[in-house]
C-alpha cells in the first residue's frame, strides 16, 4: 500500500467490541470508544450499552485525515452516565496506532487487541477504506475541565486500587471525587453523578474493610437516586447502586430493615434492565438479587400487611424456574396461614393454599424437602380450611398428604415426630366427623410414638404433649374411656410448664387444659376444677387481640365451664355467663362457620333445656349462620352435603317454630319456619328474584345486579364437577370474590328507601301473600310438640294443636304406610286397603278434622275451597291430603273427606308459592309437550307398556289450538327433553322416576341414553313455564336426610319455572295411571272452555279426576298424585 504522505481520508468503521472488562468492576452505563489524533482533538463513538457477554456493538463511521497526525492512540472507555458525561469516564484499553497499522488490513474486518484487564484482552472489530475526501469531525478534548479532569483521576486511582488493594490509592481517589463534589452543588448537572462516583469508591473501601461509614455511603447514593427519579436515563442504575449499598450493610450488620428495602429496589430495577445487558446479568446474579432473595427468605414469617407486600416481592423476583422460588413460595405462604390464624380472612388461606400447591409441584418425587411441603399444604388444608369451611375433601386430600409425608420420614428421620403428629391430628377430625373408632386408636397411637421421639429437653416436647392428650380427650370425650381423662390433664400441665409466657400458642394449651378439667368436673363435681377451668379460659382471653379466631375456643369452654357449673350448682348467675359466652362464640366474626353452627346449636339445646328467654335469638342465629355457610358452596349438591354435616341439627326450624308458638308469637313462627326450611332452593332462587321494581327505582343498579348474578351462577356451574384439587380452590376462590360484589351490590340495593328488605328473610306480611287464594296451613313435628299454624288469606295466624300426635307416631305412621302401600301394590285392584283405610282415619281424626274444624268454624271458609298444605320433617312423608274418616252417617251418606271439603295443593314453602305466583304475571302463548319413554336403555328398568297409548291419549284431549307436540321412543333423550322443558309451557312427562334418597339431586327421569337429573332440571330456567304433570314414579318424595329441604323432582320444576305440578309420592302403575291422566286433562280442557288452558285450574282437575276413577283405580294409585303449586 502507498505510504500516508500522499494527502488522503481514511474512514474507519468501528463495529464492536468483546472481553471489555472494566478494571473497577464497576458497573457502567455503557461503553464507548474515544480516537484521540493530538491532545486537543478526538473523535467519540456514541455510548453502547454493555451485554451480558461483556460485549458492546457500535455500527458507528468516521473519516479521518491522515495528514493530522501520523499516529493517534484508540481507547475504549467506560461511561457511567447514560447522557450527559462527568469527565470522560474509565478506561477498558488503550493502543497506540499508526495509519498503516489499519491500512494493512484491507478492506475486511479486522480485530486489533488491547492490554489484558483482569486477565482477558479486550479487542475490538474494525474495518478501514481510503476515501478522497472528508470533513473534520474531530472535537475539542475536556481534559482543560477541571471537574472533568478530577473525575477521571479519580476514576484511574479507583481502577489502580482494586487491582493493587493499595489504601493510599483508594484515598486519592476519594479525595478526587469529593473535590468534585465540592465544585458540583446540589443545583449543578452533575450533582448526581458526583453523588455516585465519590459514593462508589467509599463502597469498594468499606467492602475491603478499609473505609468505614456504610451510612453515609448509603446516604450519597440514596441522594443520588433522588435526583434521578423514574424515566430518568441513568435512573436504574442508581436503583443499582442503592441496592449494592443495602446489600452490603445487610452482610456485615444483618439489619432486616436493608435486605427489605433492597428487595423492593430490586423488584422496580429488574422490570428496567433488558434481558441480555450486562446490567441485567449482574442484577440477576448470586451476589445481587439473589442474596436479596436469601436473606429475605431467612427473615422471620411477618404476617403485617408490609410483611405479605414482600414477600409477594420477592415471590416476583423469583420467576418459574428460579432457583430459590420454592422458598419464596413457602415463605409467603406460610405468612398469609399466619394472617388467617390472627384475622380469619378466608382469601388469605385460600391463596397461601395456592402457593402451598405450586411448591409441592415444584418438588419430584426424592426431593430432601418434599415431607416437609406436604406437611404444609395438609396442615393448611386439613386443619384450618377444613376448621373454617369443613368441607370433607380438604381432610380426605389432607390426610393422603400428611400419609406420603410420613412415608417419607421413616424411623431414624429428624423430623418424624412432626408427621406422626399432624396425622394423628388429622385423625382425629375424621374420627369427630365419622366416628370410625379406629381413627382414633391409630391417632393416639401415632401421638403416643411421637411422643417417644420428643424426649425431655426435645425442642418439640411441648406441643406433642398437647397434641397426645387432645387425641386422649377425645377418646373420653366419645367413647367415655375414663382413664384418658386424667392421663390428657397431667399432659397438658407439663405441656403449660415448658411453654414460656410469651408464646404465641400458649392460649391453646390454656382453653385446652380448660376444656379437660370441665369435663373431670361433670365427672367428680370437685369445685377446684372447674374454678380453674374458667380463670385459664379468662387468662386465653387476655393474652388475646379482640378479632384473633381463637377467641372463639375460650368463649366456647368458658360456655362450657360456667353451664358445667350451672348444672351442678344451680345458681343462675352461672346460666346467664353459659348463654353470653356461647352468644360471643357464635358471633365471633373471624372464626369459621362451621364452628360457630355447632355452637349455636349447643346455644339452642341450652336454652330449650333451661328455659332461657334468648331460644328465639339463639334458632334465628343459627338459620342466618348456617345460610351464611351454605352461600359459601359454589353448588347445589355441595350445599346440600355442607347442610347434611349439620343432620343433628335438621329438626331446628321446626323446634325453632314450636318456641316461638310456646312464646305466643305465631308470626315469628311463620317466618323462623320459612327461615330455616328450604335453605337450598332460597340460596339458589335468590339469583333468579325478578327485579321489575327495582328496573323502575334504580335501572344501573338493577342491571349490574343481574349481571353479577349470571357471573355468579355460571361460575357456580363451572365449578361444580372439578376433580383437579389446585382447579377446584381457584374456581371456589373466583365464586367466593364473585358472591362479594354480589353482596356488595344487594347491600346497596337495600339502602334504597323501598328495598331494605331486598332478598332478606321474609317478614310475615310478605309471606301471608302465599295465602293471596285460600289459606296455606303450616304442619309443625316437633320433639316439643306437633300443631299447625293456619296462615289465613288476611289477618294473624291461628294456632290449631295436635295433641293426640307426636314425633315418634309421626314416625311410627311413616312406617306403616310405606308397608301398607308396599302390601297394596301385591294386592287384587278390587280387593279392599283395610290397612291404608285405618292409616288414613287416624289421619283423619288426629290431624286434619282439628284443622278442618277451625277453617270451617273459626275462618269460615266455604267449602270446595282451595287449600295448601305445607307439611314439615316427619309431616312430609304422610299423605295428608287423602285423610278420610271412611265412617257412614245415620241417614247412610258418607262422611266427607278432606278432598270433599276442600280442593288440596302442597307447597314446599310459602316463598315458593309466592315465586311461582309472581311469575304468573308473565304468560304466553301456551305450547304442550308430551315427553314419554316407555323403552328405557338396558339396566335402566322394565318396559312400560301403556306410555304410548297415554302419549296419544292425551294428545287427544290437549285442545286443538294449542301449539302440540309429542317426543318418544329414541327421541326422548336427555338433551331431547331437556330442549322440550325449555321451549314448552305445558308438559308431561310419562317414564320412569326414581328418587335418589341419600344424593336427592341425582334423582331423574329415566330417558332413552342418560337420565334427566334434578340437577339438569334445576339448571334449566325457563321463567315462562306453567304446568308439568309428572306421570312417573317417586316425582315429589323428599331426602331422608334434610327433609325440610324438600329435594325432588316436582320441587325442582317448580324451581326452573313451572308454577303448577302434578307429581307422585311413590310407585306408579302406568298402566292405571293412564286412567287418572284421561280424567285429569277431560277435567282440565273442558268442552265449555274450549282453547283456554288455566294451570291454576289443575289441583280442581286432579281432584275431580281421582274422584271420577275410584270404581276402576285402586285406592293407592289415586292418592298417589298430588298437585304443588298455584
Amino acid at each position: 500500500m502507498s505510504s500516508t504522505s500522499e494527502s488522503q481520508y481514511i474512514r474507519l468503521d468501528v463495529i464492536s467490541g468483546k472481553n471489555l472488562n472494566v478494571p473497577s468492576w464497576r458497573p457502567p452505563a455503557g461503553i464507548y470508544i474515544s480516537i484521540n489524533v493530538d491532545s486537543r482533538r478526538r473523535w467519540k463513538s456514541p455510548i453502547s450499552v454493555l451485554s451480558s457477554e461483556r460485549s458492546a456493538a457500535w455500527g458507528d463511521t468516521v473519516t479521518l485525515s491522515s495528514q493530522a497526525s501520523p499516529a493517534f492512540s484508540v481507547e475504549i472507555r467506560a461511561s457511567y452516565e447514560t447522557d450527559r458525561m462527568l469527565g470522560s469516564g474509565e478506561v477498558i484499553g488503550k493502543l497506540e496506532l499508526s495509519w498503516d497499522d489499519l491500512l494493512n488490513h484491507g478492506d475486511e474486518p479486522f480485530d486489533i487487541s488491547f492490554p489484558p484487564v483482569h486477565s482477558v484482552h479486550p479487542s475490538l472489530t474494525l474495518k478501514v477504506a481510503v476515501v478522497h475526501a472528508g470533513d473534520d469531525v474531530l472535537s475539542d478534548s475536556l481534559v482543560d475541565c477541571g471537574i472533568a479532569r478530577d473525575t477521571d483521576a479519580g476514576h484511574a486511582q479507583l481502577a489502580a486500587y482494586m487491582t493493587s488493594k493499595d489504601l493510599s490509592q483508594l484515598n486519592t481517589a476519594v479525595e478526587h471525587f469529593q473535590l468534585v463534589l465540592d465544585q458540583c452543588p446540589v443545583s449543578h448537572p452533575d450533582h448526581a453523578a458526583a453523588l455516585t462516583n465519590l459514593a462508589w469508591a467509599r463502597l469498594k473501601g468499606y467492602i475491603r474493610n478499609d473505609l468505614q461509614d456504610i451510612d453515609g455511603i448509603t446516604s450519597l447514593f440514596r441522594e443520588a437516586l433522588a435526583l434521578r427519579p423514574q424515566h430518568h436515563s441513568d435512573h436504574p442504575l442508581s436503583l443499582y447502586n442503592l441496592t449494592e449499598a443495602l446489600s452490603w450493610r445487610h452482610i456485615k450488620k444483618s439489619t432486616a430493615a436493608d435486605i427489605c428495602e433492597a428487595a423492593q429496589l430490586y423488584h422496580e430495577l429488574l422490570p428496567l434492565c433488558p434481558e441480555g445487558t450486562y446490567l441485567r446479568s449482574i442484577v440477576e446474579g448470586p451476589n445481587s438479587v439473589d442474596y436479596v432473595i436469601g436473606g429475605c427468605n431467612n427473615l422471620p414469617i411477618d404476617a403485617s400487611e408490609e410483611g405479605i407486600c414482600l414477600r409477594r416481592v420477592v415471590l416476583e423476583l423469583c420467576p418459574q424456574g428460579h432457583q430459590l422460588r420454592l422458598r419464596a413460595l413457602d415463605n409467603l405462604s406460610s405468612a398469609l396461614r399466619s394472617r388467617f390464624r390472627q384475622c380469619g380472612n378466608i382469601d388469605d388461606l385460600d391463596e397461601s393454599i395456592q402457593f402451598s400447591r405450586e411448591a409441592v409441584s415444584l418438588c419430584p418425587e426424592g426431593h430432601s424437602d418434599l415431607a416437609y411441603y406436604l406437611n404444609e399444604l395438609a396442615v393448611s388444608l386439613g386443619h384450618y380450611r377444613f376448621n373454617h369451611q369443613g368441607k370433607p375433601n380438604d381432610l380426605d386430600e389432607a390426610i393422603s398428604l400428611y400419609e406420603e409425608a410420613l412415608r417419607l420420614r421413616p424411623v431414624g428421620h429428624e423430623y418424624r415426630d412432626v408427621s406422626l403428629d399432624t396425622l394423628g391430628g388429622a385423625l382425629i377430625k375424621r374420627f369427630n366427623e365419622r366416628k370410625d373408632i379406629d381413627d382414633i386408636t391409630r391417632a393416639i397411637s401415632l401421638r403416643r410414638e411421637a411422643l417417644t421421639l420428643c424426649p425431655p429437653g426435645h425442642p418439640r416436647r411441648d406441643t406433642t404433649l398437647s397434641n397426645l392428650a387432645l387425641a386422649l380427650k377425645t377418646r373420653y370425650d366419645k367413647l367415655d374411656v375414663s382413664e384418658n381423662l386424667n392421663e390428657a390433664i397431667d399432659l397438658y400441665r407439663e405441656s403449660l410448664q415448658l411453654e414460656q409466657l410469651d408464646d404465641p400458642e400458649r392460649h391453646i394449651t390454656l382453653f385446652n387444659l380448660s376444656s379437660v378439667l370441665c369435663s373431670r368436673f361433670k365427672h367428680t363435681e370437685k369445685n377446684e376444677d372447674v374454678e380453674e377451668a374458667i380463670n385459664l379460659c379468662q387468662e386465653s382471653l387476655a393474652a388475646l387481640p379482640s378479632l384473633h379466631p381463637d377467641r372463639y375456643f375460650s368463649y366456647r369452654w368458658l360456655h362450657e365451664a360456667y353451664l358445667s357449673r350451672y348444672q351442678i350448682q344451680h345458681n343462675p348467675a352461672d346460666l346467664s355467663l353459659a348463654i353470653e359466652n356461647s352468644r360471643l362464640a357464635s358471633r365471633h366474626p373471624t372464626q369459621g362457620f362451621p364452628q360457630r353452627i355447632i355452637q349455636t346449636y349447643n346455644w339452642t339445646v341450652a336454652t330449650e333445656r333451661y328455659s332461657h328467654a334468648s331460644a328465639l335469638e339463639a334458632y334465628a342465629t343459627f338459620f342466618e349462620l348456617l345460610d351464611g355457610h351454605l352461600a359459601t358452596r359454589s353448588s347445589t349438591a355441595s350445599r346440600r352435603e355442607a347442610a347434611a354435616a349439620f343432620h343433628y341439627a335438621r329438626s331446628l326450624p321446626v323446634d325453632a317454630a314450636s318456641c316461638a308458638i310456646r312464646c305466643d308469637n305465631l308470626r315469628h313462627a311463620v317466618e323462623l319456619l320459612e327461615q330455616g326450611r328450604g335453605q337450598q332452593w332460597s340460596l339458589a332462587s335468590r339469583l333468579k328474584t325478578p327485579v321489575e321494581d327495582l328496573k323502575s327505582a334504580n335501572p344501573k343498579l338493577a342491571h349490574d345486579y343481574l349481571e353479577l348474578s349470571k357471573l355468579v351462577s355460571n361460575a357456580a356451574q363451572g365449578s361444580a364437577d372439578s376433580t383437579d384439587s389446585a382447579a377446584a380452590d381457584r374456581a371456589a376462590t373466583k365464586y367466593r370474590k364473585l358472591t362479594e360484589q354480589w353482596e356488595a351490590a344487594v347491600a346497596e340495593i337495600r339502602n334504597l328507601q323501598a328495598f331494605s328488605r331486598f332478598l332478606l328473610p321474609p317478614l310475615y306480611a310478605d309471606l301471608q301473600a302465599a295465602a293471596r287464594h285460600g289459606p296455606v296451613i303450616i304442619l309443625i313435628a316437633s320433639q316439643y310438640s306437633c300443631s299447625a299454624i293456619i296462615v289465613p288469606t288476611a289477618g294473624d295466624p291461628h294456632r290449631v294443636p295436635l295433641p293426640s300426635i307426636t314425633l315418634a307416631d309421626l314416625k311410627t305412621l311413616k312406617d306403616r304406610f310405606t308397608r301398607a302401600i308396599r302390601h297394596a301394590s301385591r294386592m287384587d285392584p278390587a280387593e279392599t286397603r283395610t290397612d291404608l283405610i285405618v292409616l288414613l282415619r287416624t289421619v283423619w281424626d288426629e290431624i286434619m278434622l282439628p284443622i278442618v274444624n277451625v277453617l270451617e268454624n273459626v275462618l269460615k271458609l266455604k267449602r270446595r275451597s282451595r287449600i295448601w298444605l305445607c307439611p314439615t320433617a316427619a309431616f312430609t312423608s304422610i299423605p295428608l291430603h287423602a285423610a278420610h274418616p271412611f265412617q257412614t252417617r245415620a241417614d247412610r251418606s258418607k262422611e266427607p273427606c278432606l278432598e270433599d271439603i276442600y280442593i288440596c295443593s302442597y307447597t314446599p314453602t310459602l316463598s315458593a308459592l309466592i315465586r311461582s305466583r309472581r311469575m304468573m304475571k308473565r304468560r304466553v302463548t301456551p305450547s304442550f309437550v308430551a315427553i314419554g319413554q316407555g323403552q328405557p336403555g338396558a339396566g335402566k328398568g322394565k318396559a312400560l307398556s301403556a306410555v304410548d297409548s297415554e302419549l296419544e291419549l292425551v294428545h287427544k284431549l290437549v285442545p286443538a289450538t294449542a301449539n302440540h307436540t309429542t317426543i318418544s321412543g329414541d327421541a326422548a333423550t336427555r338433551a331431547g327433553a331437556l330442549q322440550a322443558l325449555e321451549e314448552n309451557t305445558w308438559v308431561h312427562l310419562a317414564c320412569h322416576g326414581k328418587q335418589d334418597p341419600t344424593q336427592p339431586y341425582h334423582s331423574h327421569f329415566v330417558m332413552r341414553d342418560e337420565h334427566l337429573t334434578l340437577l339438569d332440571i334445576m339448571g334449566t330456567h325457563i321463567p315462562h313455564a306453567e304446568f308439568a304433570f309428572l306421570s312417573a314414579c317417586h316425582t315429589a318424595v323428599g331426602d331422608e336426610k334434610t327433609p325440610d329441604e324438600v329435594i325432588h323432582l316436582a320441587a325442582g320444576l317448580q324451581f326452573s319455572g313451572f308454577k303448577s305440578v302434578v307429581g307422585t309420592l311413590w310407585e306408579v302403575d302406568d298402566a292405571v295411571a293412564k286412567h287418572v291422566v284421561q280424567a285429569f286433562y277431560t277435567y282440565m280442557f273442558h268442552p265449555k272452555e274450549v282453547g283456554v288452558m288455566d294451570p291454576t285450574k289443575a289441583a280442581w282437575a286432579l281432584n275431580r279426576a281421582t274422584h271420577a276413577v275410584k270404581t276402576i283405580v285402586p285406592l293407592e294409585q289415586r292418592m298417589v298424585f298430588i298437585h304443588i303449586g298455584v
